[in-house]
């Protein structure tokens, strides 16, 4: 794959997907501790199950300081719908603490200090820096930037951390932050796990899996 059929099925998917980049369903809206915590709560789960919890969770603990003083079973009975809640609800309150005793209850800005924080990977720290402190510095990469980046071509690894620098080569920096939201209404819309539907793809032309095994 190279950097111009790389952009031009960015493009062809912005075009199908306008509104991808401002979904009002994504967990990625709002202060940066929200975005931080939701996003540790979106691992395993949609987005849509955690936006369900959002509001019983944040009336009841809205800062570091209220989360970290929180017991662990109360918070499990917020978010007990989703998947992983019990190490969820300790990352979360754990992750509290580390902001309390390491930056002074801000959500740090780089992606160094944020890797320190329980239950933060490099997915979760790319979508804090982007969608709530505005920084551009890598691309989260979920299950559905994964899978796509496979079948499309962009990638031939099943390592996260290798599929991200893959993507970083193949497309210019000011697409990275974006790029994540929009592949991942594709892969949600189309390009289903186990059924892709490849008969209306606007990129069918350009995947590998549909050369390969789609037609």
């Amino acid at each position: 794959m190279n950097k111009q059929d790389a952009t031009r099925i960015y493009s062809l998917l912005l075009q199908r997907y306008p509104d991808a980049r401002e979904s009002p369903t994504t967990v990625c809206r709002g202060t940066p501790f929200e975005v931080l915590i939701l996003t540790i709560l979106s691992a395993q789960t949609t987005d849509r199950a955690v936006l369900k919890v959002k509001d019983p969770l944040f009336s009841k603990y809205p800062t570091p300081v209220k989360l970290s003083k929180a017991k662990v079973e109360d918070v499990e009975k917020i978010i007990h719908s989703l998947g992983y809640y019990h190490a969820k609800a300790k990352n979360m309150i754990a992750a509290s603490h580390a902001l309390l005793s390491e930056f002074n209850g801000k959500v740090p800005q780089t992606m160094e200090e944020l890797l320190t924080i329980p239950g933060v990977g490099r997915k979760t720290a790319n979508i804090v820096l982007y969608h709530a402190l505005g920084k551009n510095v890598g691309i989260a990469v979920d299950t559905h930037v994964r899978r796509l980046s496979q079948r499309i071509g962009f990638s031939s690894t099943d390592n996260v951390v290798v599929i991200e620098r893959d993507l970083m080569a193949l497309f210019p920096q000011e697409l990275w932050g974006d790029l994540t939201d929009v592949f991942i209404a594709h892969g949600r819309r189309c390009c289903d796990a186990k059924k892709p539907q490849c008969a209306i793809c606007p990129i069918a032309n350009y995947c590998r899996y549909f050369r390969t095994a789609g037609k």
